[in-house]
């Protein structure tokens, strides 16, 4: 079991305190003997030889992999990432373009493009050194986990050259990404029961009111992104804390009944 990191604060304060610390954690944390293992391991054996056969079927090749793309939970399923990795990219109806979380998809694109090998296992295992940081950082708080890889989702979506919609679409598919989105816009779970395109509809409307835009090319700056995590850190610290009162006040019923 990894050590867990923890800032000694909650809330905003605990986040601008990691935020600070962040470099010197992800550089302890690929200096950690087991993430040291594992990402040479992967560095010498992912090759331009090396089949989707082949990773599926070295489980210390698959975690890295999976891990770097936050899909550790999928080692299990071989053969579905398998077919992932196999997919054909250049066909709309591929199983890694048809998938509504598009982690599979990068996934899928960091594996056929390696033409340079080195390069790309290297970009892979820093990805995964990144994942394991934030793991750490989940371990202590959930919460300023979930904030780090939104960060990172959406900053990233500045460079794309996707549509708003499509990107949109990938929010809402990506699960620790909507969380973050819909805990900053105050939308319930059951938003999700809804139409999809009734969902995309709830959620570009609530990034014109909080975010000022639904336009990625907008919202993917720091400030933006700034505003997204704190508002989301800030109502989630605001429904914990009405949570541990209803308990507490369920508590103190439950005593006075005695």
């Amino acid at each position: 079991m990894s050590a867990a990191i923890a800032v000694g604060l909650g809330g905003l304060a605990g986040w601008r305190v990691l935020q600070r610390m962040e470099a010197r954690h992800v550089e302890t944390t690929a200096k950690d003997p087991l993430v040291q293992r594992a990402t040479g391991y992967f560095r010498e054996n992912l090759t331009a030889a090396t089949s989707a056969e082949d990773l599926v079927g070295d489980y210390k090749m698959l975690q890295v992999a999976l891990g770097a793309f936050g899909l550790d939970k999928d080692a299990a399923n071989k053969a579905f990432i398998r077919k992932v990795l196999e997919s054909d990219l250049a066909d709309t109806a591929s199983l890694a373009n048809r998938l509504g979380d598009k982690r599979y998809l990068k996934l899928a694109k960091a594996f056929q493009g390696r033409s340079n090998a080195g390069a790309a296992s290297q970009a892979i295992a820093e990805a995964y050194v990144q994942r394991q940081f934030e793991k750490r950082v989940g371990e202590g708080n959930e919460t300023y986990r979930l904030a780090l890889n939104a960060r990172n989702e959406v900053k990233a979506f500045a460079a794309r050259a996707s549509s708003d919609r499509t990107m949109w679409f990938e929010v809402l598919g990506n699960e620790p990404l909507r969380t973050v989105f819909a805990g900053a816009f105050g939308l319930n779970k059951a938003v999700a029961n809804l139409p999809v395109d009734r969902q995309l509809e709830l959620f570009m409307s609530a990034s014109e009111r909080v975010l000022g835009s639904s336009s990625f090319s907008k919202i993917a700056d720091e400030a933006s992104i700034d505003k997204l995590v704190t508002r989301y850190l800030a109502l989630s610290q605001v429904q914990a804390n009405t949570s541990s009162n209803r308990y507490a006040a369920a508590m103190t019923l439950l005593s006075r009944q005695r």
